[in-house]
């Protein structure tokens, strides 16, 4: 595939490079749907993917279409997602599966990931996993149901600045390529979908560290 850019100079010359060089190192997964941005990175990949190594870090570029940074060192700072994060996260792998969701454009109400979770995790379990870890006193009802809900919205937010989905509104979300990292391990199986929930049901999957710069590593 022929380069628009000659040498890497050319590249970090370019005005787009500041930006997609940022939100790589802050974890962002930069897919075709973040347009020129992405074009940017696919031309350049011959010239960075040896630039990041020396920092320590993967360029990765999946075929699903997006690209993401992949720290090995300890160069370029890496976190850890968090209990919520991981589980929602877990949750859209599985929402892409489902053909009712392809059917929808990739688009599925925010209810829905809820209503996944408690099936997939049992209610009781979602409160304890989020809300309880660390406390023993029992949480009146209502009040879990209100920190679960916040803690899943605050999961998809903090989701969208790394490029898993788009929030399209208060009450929907659009997922991207990028969400099928959460089902890497299995999307071999002879069935993806239910060895995901078998895994998600067991709280056994991971997902590899991104890349990040707010101290927050676990």
């Amino acid at each position: 595939m022929s380069s628009a850019f000659r040498t890497l100079e050319d590249v970090v010359s370019d005005d787009l490079f500041p930006q997609v060089d940022v939100d790589l190192r802050r974890g962002r997964h930069i897919g075709r749907e973040d347009g020129e941005a992405y074009t940017f990175l696919i031309d350049a990949l011959d010239h960075l993917e040896p630039f990041y190594r020396r920092f320590g870090a993967e360029l990765v570029h999946r075929s699903d279409g997006y690209v993401y940074l992949l720290p090995s060192g300890d160069r370029i700072r890496r976190t850890h997602l968090d209990a919520a994060e991981m589980l929602v996260g877990q949750a859209l792998a599985l929402l892409y599966l489902d053909p009712a969701t392809v059917q929808q454009g990739g688009v599925v109400e925010r209810e829905i990931v809820l209503e996944r979770l408690s099936a997939l995790v049992g209610a009781d379990a979602l409160v304890q996993t989020l809300l309880t870890r660390r406390r023993k006193k029992k949480i009146d009802e209502r009040v879990a149901a209100d920190g679960v809900r916040a803690k899943v919205a605050a999961a998809l937010r903090s989701l969208a600045g790394l490029g898993f989905v788009d929030l399209v509104d208060a009450d929907r979300v659009r997922l991207r390529p990028a969400a099928m990292r959460f089902a890497e391990p299995v999307r071999t199986a002879s069935d993806p979908t239910e060895a995901l929930e078998r895994l998600i049901a067991r709280g056994e999957i991971e997902v590899e560290a991104t890349p990040g710069d707010d101290g927050d590593d676990e």
